[in-house]
């Protein structure tokens, strides 16, 4: 089953941060921990799963991708602290 969802992904606490779109959270992050495709977060390593919001259809989620993107790193690192204060990675827990 598809589920939209935004994302973002992190080095490490206050670190460097990337945010995202998908249909299938687990098969993505599973993709961006294992380097499966080249580019910013297999450079930077970034593979911790931070925060994730899900939307009703993959148009919301692109226009609510586009609005974090657009959006200073500040709200991003408060988004992030208030779901997930210690910043831990969450990629076991969206696996059940």
């Amino acid at each position: 089953m598809k589920n939209p969802c935004v994302y973002i992904m992190a080095n490490r606490r206050h670190g460097t941060l990337y945010v995202g779109v998908t249909s299938q959270l687990g098969a993505r992050v599973w993709q961006h921990k294992n380097g499966v495709t080249q580019g910013f977060t297999s450079q930077y390593r970034v593979h911790q799963l931070v925060w994730f919001e899900q939307h009703e259809t993959m148009a919301s989620a692109i226009l609510r991708e586009k609005q974090l993107k657009a959006g200073s790193r500040q709200r991003k690192i408060d988004l992030i602290e208030a779901l997930n204060p210690q910043w831990l990675d969450l990629y076991e827990r969206i696996l059940g």
